[in-house]
């Protein structure tokens, strides 16, 4: 039902009439009276849907005037997804020692509770943005924010691990159909000029969630609420019970509104071309392949590289990815056009995209169980300490946004990585003796790394292909970007756990390390070491990636 041709609304005759009267002042070379540059970066206008113009000779300048505003109306859909997604991802890993203890979880048991959504959204995003491309950007965004709602609340109602586990990777499928298209929607309202700052604003949203995230997951996990005197005896205390599941439960809220939101205000920018074809043998190689090697890599990172599905999950994707690009270069329409990668924008932004993810997704992973574990603070007390790397991420993307607008995105992206990398670096030298202000010291570094990094370099690779292949464009980022992640934590995860005693892992990763001897914490900062200094190497590779000439510009 999602991939059927929705009847022609009358927003969608307003664009119509908006880019039919553009073309006209075009011709004519008229210049119309639009609001300055600065009252439209003052000033929210009104709703593109509030009124319809009486005829396009008539009133010209109030519709180009409406499809300005769009561009606005079209970033607050998407910066309301962004804050939803930094929020859950920031709730839930503050919470993990919480759910380990809750739930009597084993550690593996637990890490897929967060894997989960990151497997399946890197699965599917790349097919999200070949379907979006097909069939219009807004429809597979407004389904996955309803998808993702409907999933959080089903996780508030999970009494096992395994349940959790299966909702989470439903949660996932809905996260990849709003990743694969924020992105390609925010690219087709803004002109290139105003990309970077457009861009720029959505990261500021993720770092306010990202700070919000964390706190509100301590808060959440170790706060009792007691509604039952507004909603009486019964159900209030079968409400007040819940801890961990406020976790899950207040996205609810959120995905409501902007569900409604996306909805009402959202159009479809990009033409969609006629005729085409989904890609089925493609996508279904693609789908083995990258299933195999996150699993493999993921589950071999935790339970060793010679378990079976380790060993199962390595063939499927040696036999799966050949089939994969043979038929990308064969079909005429594929899910995944391998030519984009000849150019060198493209090829070279994506790289250094996945190499930077393996480089920082495991960082607060890191961090989380070392303030909870050795540091034996609280969650609240540990969310709060984690706030350095978003708050000098929101203080930087802005800035690295509209300086990506005036001179390009290359030089600052690799400004970005280097950052990182010193950040980085600075992490493996901690230890249970280190001063609060060095790891804070060294958060920010990395913090603004990432800010320098993420907007420029994501206006870098959706600038490089034509609007018609933007959907495609943003589901490969978002794909790399995951699947950088997930190797990410495996990688980090099977370093911690090297030789250390299931007590000793256990205590540490569910936050009562207390009584431990001091031997067995020494081992654990040896590998805590170890884990950065890989870290750091990765995002050496990412520096040496961005360094490469390149020549801004959408390929042919």
């Amino acid at each position: 039902m999602a991939l059927e041709q929705m009847p022609v609304g009358p927003e969608q005759q307003i664009s119509e009439e908006v880019a039919a009267a553009e073309m006209a002042a075009a011709v004519e070379s008229q210049v119309v009276d639009l609001p300055t540059e600065a009252a439209e970066a003052n000033m929210m206008p009104p709703s593109p849907a509030a009124s319809v113009p009486a005829t396009p000779a008539e009133n010209a300048p109030a519709r180009a005037n409406v499809r300005r505003s769009y561009r606005w109306w079209a970033l607050s859909c998407t910066s309301l997804g962004s804050l939803m997604a930094a929020l859950n991802a920031g709730t839930l890993i503050i919470a993990l020692p919480v759910l380990m203890r809750s739930l009597h979880a084993d550690l593996l048991s637990v890490v897929w509770v967060l894997l989960a959504y990151m497997l399946t959204q890197t699965v599917l995003v790349l097919t999200a943005g070949r379907i979006a491309d097909m069939v219009g950007r807004k429809r597979l965004y407004v389904l996955g924010f309803a998808l993702f709602g409907v999933a959080a609340l089903a996780a508030g109602f999970c009494t096992d691990a395994t349940q959790l586990i299966i909702v989470r990777a439903i949660q996932g499928a809905a996260g990849a159909f709003m990743i694969a298209n924020s992105s390609a929607i925010v690219t087709d309202a803004f002109p290139k000029k105003q990309l970077g700052l457009a861009l720029g604003t959505n990261m500021i949203v993720v770092a306010v969630g990202s700070i919000l995230g964390t706190i509100l997951g301590g808060y959440l996990t170790t706060v009792h609420l007691d509604p039952s005197a507004y909603v009486g005896s019964f159900i209030g205390g079968w409400i007040a019970s819940f801890t961990w599941q406020w976790v899950f439960l207040f996205n609810v809220p959120i995905a409501i509104i902007g569900t409604l939101w996306a909805a009402i205000n959202l159009r479809e920018q990009a033409q969609i071309e006629g005729r085409q074809r989904f890609d089925v043998f493609g996508t279904i190689t693609y789908i083995i392949a990258v299933i195999g090697l996150l699993l493999a890599l993921t589950v071999g990172g935790i339970e060793g590289w010679t378990a079976q599905i380790v060993i199962g999950g390595f063939i499927a994707a040696i036999v799966a990815f050949p089939f994969f690009i043979f038929t990308e270069f064969r079909v005429r329409q594929p899910m995944l056009d391998l030519r984009l990668f000849t150019h060198r924008p493209f090829a070279l932004g994506n790289l250094s995209t996945i190499f930077n993810a393996m480089a920082r997704q495991g960082v607060t992973f890191l961090f989380v169980f070392y303030f909870q574990g050795p540091k034996l603070f609280d969650p609240i007390t540990a969310g709060l300490l984690l706030t350095p790397i978003a708050a000098s991420m929101l203080v930087i993307s802005p800035l690295s946004g509209i300086l990506a607008d005036r001179f390009g995105s290359r030089w600052l992206a690799l400004i970005g990585l280097v950052l990182t990398t010193v950040g980085l670096a600075g992490m493996a030298f901690i230890d249970n003796s280190t001063p609060y202000w060095y790891i804070a010291t060294t958060m920010c570094v990395m913090g603004a790394g990432s800010g320098f990094f993420n907007s420029p370099n994501t206006r870098l690779i959706m600038t490089s292909v034509r609007a018609g292949q933007r959907g495609v464009a943003a589901g490969t980022r978002s794909m790399l970007m995951n699947t950088g992640g997930v190797f990410s934590i495996a990688l980090v995860l099977a370093v911690i756990v090297a030789a250390l005693p299931a007590q000793v892992l256990f205590a540490i990763f569910a936050g009562v390390a207390s009584g431990l001897p001091a031997g067995a914490l020494d081992l654990f900062f040896t590998n805590l070491h170890m884990a950065f200094w890989l870290l750091t190497g990765l995002s050496f590779v990412s520096v040496i990636i961005a360094a490469l000439p390149m020549r801004e510009g959408e390929m042919a």
